[in-house]
C-alpha cells in the first residue's frame, strides 16, 4: 500500500470514528464515559501509580475530566500535555485542579507553562493517551499532529488508551518506531494488548 493510500485511509477512519462520536446521544456518551473512567480507577496500573499523565478531553473525545478529578481526589500528582508554540513538540506540567487551565493550541485547554510544575521525570507513572481508534494490538490513530508520537519514546511508564468499543479496529497502519498501548480500555471491556502479535507483525513504515 502506497503511502498516498494510507494517508486516505487515516482520513476516511477519523472520519467514520468522528461520525460514530458525534452520532452518540449526550447520555450514551455519559453513560460510556462513566463506565471507562471506572474501569480505569480498578486497574492495577492507576492505583499503583503515583503519576497520572492525561490528556485534556475536547467535546468529541472519551471524557476525561472525571478520570482528572477522581485523581486528584486519589492523591495523585496529575500532569497535563501544553503544545510548545510553533513547534510539534509538547510538555507535560502538574495542576491541582482543571479550574486552572486556559484554552490553548487548537482550542484544547491547557496549563500555564510555570517552570516549577514542568514535569522532568519521565522514567515511571501512568499516561492515558488520546485516539480517533485503536485496534487489537494497542496501536493507535491519533489526530495528525504527531505530538503524542514525538513524546511516547521518551516516556518510562505504562501507556493506556480510552476508546469506545464502536472505534476499535482489528488492525491500523503503524510504523515500525511506533509505541503501542498495553492496556485499552473501553466501555465494555479491557484489553491487554498482544504483544507477540506485535512483535511478529512489526510496522509497515508509514505511521
Amino acid at each position: 500500500m502506497s503511502v498516498t493510500d494510507i494517508r486516505q485511509l487515516k482520513t476516511h477512519l477519523r472520519e467514520h470514528d468522528h461520525a460514530i462520536r458525534t452520532e452518540m446521544s449526550p447520555e450514551q456518551r455519559q453513560d460510556c464515559d462513566a463506565r471507562i473512567a471506572d474501569r480505569v480507577r480498578k486497574l492495577w496500573q492507576y492505583r499503583r501509580a503515583r503519576q497520572l499523565l492525561v490528556y485534556v478531553s475536547t467535546s468529541i473525545e472519551v471524557d476525561t475530566h472525571r478520570i482528572i478529578r477522581r485523581a486528584l481526589e486519589d492523591g495523585k500528582r496529575v500532569a497535563v500535555p501544553r503544545c510548545i508554540p510553533d513547534t510539534r513538540e509538547m510538555e507535560f506540567y502538574y495542576i491541582d485542579s482543571l479550574e486552572e487551565l486556559k484554552p490553548g493550541s487548537f482550542g484544547v485547554y491547557e496549563p500555564d507553562p510555570c517552570p516549577e510544575k514542568l514535569v522532568t521525570d519521565l522514567s515511571h507513572g501512568l499516561c492515558i493517551i488520546p485516539a480517533f481508534c485503536y485496534d487489537y494490538v494497542g496501536y493507535r490513530l491519533g489526530y495528525g499532529k504527531g505530538y503524542y508520537d514525538r513524546f511516547l519514546p521518551r516516556f518510562g511508564g505504562s501507556l493506556i488508551g480510552i476508546c469506545y468499543s464502536a472505534c476499535v479496529r482489528r488492525h491500523l497502519p503503524h510504523g515500525r518506531f511506533d509505541r503501542p498501548a498495553e492496556l485499552l480500555v473501553t466501555e465494555n471491556y479491557i484489553r491487554r494488548t498482544d504483544r507477540d502479535a506485535r512483535q511478529s507483525k512489526g510496522g509497515d513504515g508509514h505511521g
